[in-house]
């Protein structure tokens, strides 16, 4: 049935129309079709979390291959699953859209700052040394490993530029926080500094908060509870774990700290801005959307 798995997607079973069809005839019809749409979003009643090929071809009386191709047809794959977290922040909607606003009109004769710290990383040591990439083979590496400590980074990501600044501690607490504000208060000595910041408790403590007051030029915007993907350094972290932590070996906190700091030196070297494309009132749609999926008329 060409043409209709558009009007599942956007409006569920009530959306299955039939269209002009070329080519060759279905060898099922939409009763067929309905039948195992509605069954592959129920619960299997044998206590299985899923369907399969064959438990839902035995339960609608149809082959397996016409329920691999109505699957295919309308992009379900019950044996995938993927996590989400929806924040309950009260002031959802004023958040998100006080930090997109950030993101897309930032404020004249002013500096954007998204900032977090990644804490926690690794010095991480394989037991024996990597076998090298040879043609035919990938780098290899022993599954186990020995701790040499760990470090946290606090980082701050201009968003307007992409240029990182970064400071390191043992610990992620408020006086290590007050540290890397001091840090940035050196390193912007003239412009007002919006800071993008998650609510992890350090940032909203009484001795932040006091410091703040004695210097008007930072201002706070935080993003909402449980929710940390409008922090664009977030993507920045990401892709130092991939590029530059993650397959390394480091024989002492120092050398993971070394390793850090050239990683931030090449990007700044050839660095560029995140941009950010979705407005606020996108994000927010996206996140409560209608219930997709109607009964069988």
């Amino acid at each position: 049935m060409p043409g209709v798995h558009g009007g599942f997607i956007e409006a569920g079973l009530e959306g299955l129309e039939e269209g002009e069809g070329r080519g060759r005839r279905a060898i099922y019809g939409r009763e067929d079709v309905e039948r195992v749409l509605s069954t592959t979003m129920s619960k299997p009643p044998d206590g299985t979390t899923h369907w399969s090929t064959r438990t839902l071809a035995e339960r609608v009386g149809l082959s397996r291959s016409t329920v691999q191709r109505i699957w295919k047809e309308y992009r379900l794959q019950p044996h995938r699953s993927r996590s989400f977290k929806f924040s309950k922040d009260p002031e959802l909607v004023e958040k998100v859209t006080d930090v997109v606003g950030l993101y897309l009109q930032p404020p004249r004769n002013a500096i954007v700052l998204s900032v977090d710290e990644k804490s926690q990383i690794q010095a991480l040591d394989r037991t024996q040394p990597l076998l090298p990439l040879r043609p035919g083979q990938p780098e290899r590496r022993t599954h186990d490993y020995k701790r040499h400590g760990t470090t946290t980074l606090f980082a701050s990501l201009d968003v307007a530029t992409g240029e990182v600044h970064g400071n390191f501690s043992p610990r992620h607490g408020v006086s290590d926080f007050l540290d890397f504000l001091k840090l940035l208060n050196r390193t912007y000595p003239r412009h007002e500094l919006h800071l993008i910041v998650d609510n992890y408790h350090p940032h909203k403590n009484v001795l932040v908060k006091q410091w703040l007051s004695r210097h008007r030029r930072f201002h706070m915007h935080f993003t909402p509870t449980g929710s940390s993907w409008p922090n664009q350094v977030e993507g920045w972290f990401s892709l130092l774990s991939r590029r530059a932590i993650r397959r390394g070996v480091f024989q002492s906190v120092g050398q993971l700290i070394e390793a850090i700091q050239r990683f931030i030196a090449t990007w700044n070297n050839q660095r560029h801005p995140f941009i950010w494309v979705k407005t606020a009132d996108e994000i927010l749609a996206k996140a409560n959307p209608k219930a997709t999926f109607g009964s069988v008329h």
